[in-house]
């Protein structure tokens, strides 16, 4: 528990996109949109107060590390190495970097200003199992073109995988309902194949004549449940291998379109993957406007390594481990497109 309350930053760009941010985890808590007609939208699931992030499991808006989704039987294997790293979430794993991962920490601000946060954490050598001291800075800045720019730096002691991102859950419509109905394309045409724990079971498949097949926007409910893949998680919650032009951000990774048409989003990044997740187990969690959120309140699209990398070598990205004296340096970027 955290003595102080948390530390709010609203950041604003003269195009009149507006981002709420608090040091409790780096937590993006509200993203408001301005429309062509004069309205606003919120496009962030949040909770009615920041007091209230506490009372929900969802991750939601937060900064994911050490190792951002799953780590299969909570270990780490580097040159022959077996390390273990703390389990969590009720279960022999490690998700998201473990019970006291970096959305549970208090982030150092260390500037900011009307467009930009620059936030710092350091994290110990051993740090929920993880070799090796951290340090790593990210920077949230917003653009000119109703964009949101996420920079990722880290430094390690000792060799350590890091995989950091953003945890956000988005719902472009204007009255948030079932975010099922949003359009989605993911630039993949591979995706990762899960057990009933939704730890990988080691082999890419392709998404072609299956209902992981987002190459061409569809809506989510399209093939909802088609898929034998879909019973492990009740749904979506999968990572998608990205095609090899998003590495260069010249194409999206994904884009996310409102279900009247009225707003979209498109997400570029460096890192390899993309994670998504389409909220099936929301329910209950604290919702910004009252009450609780249903299921599938909002959609996860989460740009990182592939889950469970640090024990799978032979899969086909840039390496998930950091040596000392490397800089891990990754971006993630939003960009809202309004009518």
């Amino acid at each position: 528990m955290h003595d102080t309350p948390p530390t709010l930053l609203h950041l604003r760009s003269r195009d009149g996109l507006s981002l709420t941010l608090m040091d409790l985890g780096a937590t993006w808590l509200s993203c408001q949109v301005p429309l062509s007609n004069g309205t606003r939208r919120e496009v962030l699931l949040g909770c009615p107060s920041p007091a209230a992030y506490a009372q929900q499991t969802a991750y939601l808006g937060a900064t994911i590390g050490r190792y951002a989704n799953r780590l299969g039987q909570a270990r780490i294997t580097h040159a022959g190495q077996v390390t273990p790293v703390t389990p969590n979430a009720g279960s022999p794993h490690q998700l998201h970097g473990g019970p006291e991962g970096y959305d549970k920490r208090r982030w150092t601000i260390a500037s900011s200003s009307d467009t930009e946060v620059r936030f710092t954490l350091e994290s110990a050598d051993g740090d929920q199992g993880f070799p090796g001291e951290l340090q790593t800075q990210v920077v949230v800045r917003l653009t000119e073109s109703l964009g949101i720019d996420m920079e990722f730096e880290a430094r390690v002691t000792a060799p350590s995988p890091v995989c950091l991102t953003n945890h956000s859950y988005f719902n472009l419509d204007a009255a948030p309902g079932d975010a099922r109905a949003h359009k989605l394309s993911i630039a993949a045409s591979q995706y990762l194949p899960v057990d009933k724990e939704l730890i990988p079971l080691g082999h890419l498949a392709s998404v072609q004549d299956t209902g992981f097949d987002f190459r061409q926007p569809k809506t989510l409910a399209q093939d909802w449940l088609k898929d034998e893949q879909q019973a492990a998680g009740a749904g979506y919650d999968h990572a998608f291998l990205l095609d090899p032009a998003c590495a260069h951000m010249q194409v999206p990774a994904a884009v996310l379109q409102a279900s009247d048409d009225l707003l979209s989003m498109r997400v570029h990044t460096t890192l390899p993957s993309l994670q998504m997740y389409a909220g099936q187990f929301l329910t209950g969690v604290p919702a910004r406007e009252g009450g609780a959120y249903a299921a599938c309140a909002g959609i996860a699209l989460e740009p990182q390594f592939l889950p469970d990398s640090p024990n799978h070598p032979e899969w086909p990205q840039p390496s998930c481990w950091l040596l000392p004296g490397q800089v891990y340096r990754h971006s993630i970027h939003y960009r809202f497109s309004a009518r």
